[in-house]
């Protein structure tokens, strides 16, 4: 499934709809270069989550925790040098915890990332404007079958 952004508000609400009828368990991953809008997606998906406070990637710390209607746990892989790193901070706790695991640049940990999931692509085309993007949602695994369509519904109406 593919969505058009043309602006971080645009991107924001995608990751609004999606947190908002995220469940508990939920591996949620995001990639894209810098600056494409993963952090901007996250917001809103904190947003979604019923979340207020201020979002921020959790580039050096690896790992933020917010509590929102669920646990939110907001990684970000991009300053792993090695996979042993995620688990010396108890990844597969809040892999299968009772939380979702939004997980910024998830291509570079893919290999303990869990096989079902959401994969999120966020890419930008600057011939199209400097706050376009393309926004891709894969999911694979029985229990985010209905996301898509779940998404498009609340999509049409937001």
């Amino acid at each position: 499934m593919e969505f058009l952004s043309n602006s971080p508000e645009d991107t924001e609400d995608i990751g609004r709809i999606l947190g908002s009828i995220a469940q508990r368990g939920y591996i949620v991953c995001l990639e894209g270069e810098l600056g494409a809008g993963k952090t901007q997606f996250a917001k809103g998906f904190a947003k979604g989550l019923g979340i207020n406070e201020h979002i921020t990637s959790p580039t050096f710390t690896i790992i933020n925790e917010y509590n929102g209607r669920i646990p939110l746990y907001h990684f970000d892989a991009y300053r792993i040098n090695d996979v042993e790193e995620m688990y010396e901070i108890g990844c597969d706790e809040y892999f299968f915890g009772e939380g979702v695991c939004l997980i910024e640049w998830a291509n570079l940990i893919e290999d303990i990332i869990p096989k079902e999931n959401i994969k999120i692509s966020i890419s930008k085309d600057m011939e199209q404007g400097v706050y376009f993007r393309k926004i891709t949602l894969e999911t694979s695994g029985e229990k985010y079958e209905p996301v898509c369509r779940k998404i498009i519904e609340k999509w049409d109406i937001a």
